[in-house]
Order: C-alpha cells, then structure tokens, then sequence
C-alpha cells in the first residue's frame, strides 16, 4: 500500500535567497520559452524591409497540415568563439531607405549609418547594384554569409563589392547584439523573478521546482 508523505511546497517570495537562485537556475535552463527571440525577429524583418533586404524563407509544417514561411535568419550564442548572427536573401536599393530607417528607429546610429553607406555606395552606380545573400557552412555569425554583388547582372569591382558586404555584415552584427541584449534582459533577475510570479510556480524549501 503506498505511503502518503506530506511536502510542504513554497511560492518564490517565501524561498530564502539560496533557494530563490537555485528556482532562477532552472527557470532559466528548463522554462524559459524557446520563442524569446520571435520580437528581435520581427523588428528585423522589417529593418530588412526599410533597407532593401528581401529575407528568403523556409517552409515550416504546422499542426494540420498547414505550413508557414521563416525567414532565413540564423544565430547562434551567446558564451562562444564563433557565436554571431546571419541571414539570407538578395538586396536592392529601397528609394527613401535613409530617412525611413530614421522614422522606424530614430535613436539607432548603427542603423542609419548602415542605411546611409548603402545608399552612398548606389549613389555612385546610379542604384543598380544588387546582391545575392546566403549562409555557407555550418557556423552562424557575418563572414558566414556569402555575398555576391552585381551592376545591371555584371560582376562589380572588388571595391564596389565591400563598400555592399560591410554595411550587410554589420546588419548582421547589428542583429547578434540586439539579440544578445534580449536575452541578457529576459534572464536578469528581475526580469526571472517577474516571470516566476506572473505564473505563479511553486517550489520546495531548497528552490527546487514542485510538480
């Protein structure tokens, strides 16, 4: 016949600090929701969209048959060498592209200075060039991507071709940060400890999860 062993079980506010940073650990390994990063995305899909950038896509299947497009923007991080962020895609001059970046995020220098070095590098080709965007290997960071730059469908100078990769590998770079500041944010203590609360998990004296 089975024992009945009573527990006594604690919301996060009762737990001693030890207990409280060993229910933050695991809340940070085991709950925290695997679609943090689905916000950063979106901002930069639309970033993309400013600045000429058509992010290719692949098809996910979903419960009942259906199927959705993600865009191809890749990541990985945040604690080792080669961690770093990239996408695919082709690129084009957006007219306008410089003073919309301002509109959408008017307190990001690193954005319009992207936005500006692009339209600068256009200006001198009459905004004709064009670029063909991909990730290479099996690493996610800027030099994973491969970047083909073109005038009119020809092959540009070696000049031409950087004055277009930079500004598309600090897009890049610019997205691992904010990446980055993201998840630092959702795992701080504070944002944890409002978490916890919010759903309201319970715990054992020694922090560990109840249930």
């Amino acid at each position: 016949m089975p024992d009945i062993i009573p527990i006594t079980v604690y919301e996060f506010e009762e737990l001693d600090e030890s207990a409280k940073d060993t229910a933050r650990d695991w809340y940070r390994q085991g709950a925290f929701d695997d679609d943090w990063y689905d916000f950063v995305f979106s901002d930069f899909e639309a970033i993309c969209d400013i600045l000429g950038i058509a992010l290719r896509t692949n098809p996910v299947s979903l419960v009942g048959g259906s199927t959705r497009d993600d865009p191809q923007i890749f990541f990985t991080g945040f604690s080792s060498q080669g961690d770093g962020a990239c996408f695919a895609g082709s690129y084009a001059y957006r007219p306008g592209s410089s003073k919309a970046i301002r509109a959408y995020a008017p307190q990001d220098a690193k954005l319009h200075r992207i936005a500006d070095a692009l339209r600068d590098i256009q200006r001198q080709h009459s905004y004709r060039l064009s670029a063909d965007i991909r990730h290479s290997g099996r690493y996610c960071h800027e030099y994973s991507m491969d970047i083909t730059v073109e005038r009119d469908g020809l092959d540009c100078s070696e000049a031409t071709e950087e004055a277009i990769i930079e500004p598309l590998r600090d897009l890049a770079r610019w997205l691992y940060r904010r990446l980055e500041s993201e998840y630092d944010y959702l795992t701080s203590e504070p944002a944890v400890d409002e978490a916890i609360r919010a759903i309201g998990y319970t715990f054992m004296e020694n922090g560990k999860r109840f249930g």
